[in-house]
């Protein structure tokens, strides 16, 4: 009874005004994507290990974790045409638009380049287990990452990118920055010393299936809670 009560105690108050989308008939994103979490979710299975391809990504002890950095449908209010990606780094969330007051919200890490970067880009590329290679400036930081330079750090379980890579563009310039999955999934609502976003295998592997190229991403410059 208290596992029952507690998925209904934080899915955003609402949910029955989405309509068709929290049945699974959802009006933006990809065709096929899977339903959205509503009042009855099964976190227990959304986060269980999961196969895919080659790898298995283990399970994610969710419990431990704040229950807002779960995915979820919030209340979330916005003049964004639905189906956009908007970053909040200072609150370590990801929405990604279902209306201009509903959004589906996955809890993110954020290293310091998180904060370096903010503007409006386009996903460009979208990579299933990707190969990693360090930018130069890491490399000069950490010589020993100079071997990863040509061909890569090679997809799999101890890949800093993950279960998935999601390429942020401007135009033809690659801002370098990426929405990705992550092998420290306790890193998730944190400030972390290096990388872009990263989600839980589990959670990105989600959103890809949601997301088409060139989706709108839009990464903010302050804190939304700020006055």
């Amino acid at each position: 009874m208290e596992k029952e009560l507690s998925r209904r105690s934080f899915v955003a108050v609402g949910v029955a005004s989405l309509g068709l989308a929290v049945s699974g008939c959802v009006s933006v994103g990809l065709p096929g994507q899977p339903p959205l979490p509503d009042e009855d979710f099964d976190y227990a299975s959304a986060y269980a290990a999961k196969e895919d391809g080659e790898f298995t990504w283990p399970a994610i002890n969710y419990q431990s974790f704040d229950q807002k950095y779960w995915r979820q449908v919030v209340e979330y209010r916005s003049r964004e045409k639905p189906g956009t990606i908007i970053v909040d780094p200072y609150n370590r969330f990801l929405y990604w638009t279902l209306s201009n007051r509903k959004a589906l919200r996955y809890g993110i890490g954020v290293g310091r380049s998180a904060f370096s970067w903010s503007g409006t880009a386009l996903i460009r590329v979208k990579r299933e287990h990707p190969i990693w290679r360090p930018p130069r400036e890491m490399i000069a930081r950490k010589p020993s990452l100079e071997k990863y330079w040509v061909d890569g750090f090679p997809p799999g379980l101890k890949n800093p990118l993950g279960a998935r890579a999601m390429d942020l563009w401007q135009g033809s310039v690659d801002t370098l920055y990426r929405i990705h999955g992550t092998n420290s999934p306790n890193s998730i609502g944190k400030s972390v010393s290096s990388g872009c976003i990263r989600m839980w295998q589990q959670d990105v592997i989600d959103l890809f299936e949601r997301v088409p190229l060139r989706t709108k991403v839009i990464v903010l410059d302050k804190d939304p809670n700020e006055a």
